[in-house]
């Protein structure tokens, strides 16, 4: 599960390497998490949460490797989280 060639299953985008925040009851370190703005699984997410939630959010799509589960990580902007985005040792996001 942790190959970093995975894609994203309702766009095709491949997954970015997210490291998982300190203190996220989580058991991975980092999830594979899509970053693609055009995805409609975050696109179609804010009018989602907004109608059933009321909330000017949004979410993405991720995988946890530690447990093969797919999952929503929560956003309330297009850059949120991404500073979050891991890069391999060459500087180079995997």
């Amino acid at each position: 599960m942790s190959d970093p060639a995975v894609s994203c299953p309702h766009c095709g985008s491949r997954l970015k390497k997210w490291r998982v925040p300190e203190g996220a009851t989580w058991d991975a370190e980092h999830f594979w998490v899509c970053f693609d703005d055009g995805c409609p699984y975050y696109r179609d997410g804010w009018t989602w949460m907004m109608e059933q939630f009321g909330q000017k959010a949004s979410y993405r799509y991720a995988l946890n490797p530690s447990t093969g589960s797919c999952l929503p990580i929560p956003v309330w902007s297009d850059m949120a989280t991404r500073e979050m985005i891991e890069e391999d040792d060459e500087g180079h996001e995997p």
